[in-house]
């Protein structure tokens, strides 16, 4: 099992829809973190419990490290270098 993290940031309700019709076209497990909550990154409603003022966490779970990548590839507008 393939498992990796980056932090992005959704400064929008616009971003938060484009997020999920993004994260939903993928069959693996995706969740989203903002200090100890951990959130469904398909879900909507679980996105807007986070704080979104911050970046948070997302991790992805894959067997294949190329679905990982293409999902980076969809998510780059999203993604925060720190």
């Amino acid at each position: 099992m393939y498992m990796n993290c980056v932090m992005i940031r959704l400064s929008s309700i616009q971003d938060v829809r484009t997020f999920v019709d993004t994260v939903t076209k993928y069959n693996m497990d995706i969740d989203l973190s903002s200090g100890r909550y951990v959130v469904d990154a398909k879900s909507i409603m679980g996105i807007f419990s986070l704080d979104l003022l911050s970046p948070i966490k997302l991790c992805a779970q894959t067997d294949k490290e190329e679905d990982y990548q293409d999902l980076l590839d969809d998510l780059k507008a999203f993604i925060v270098n720190e």
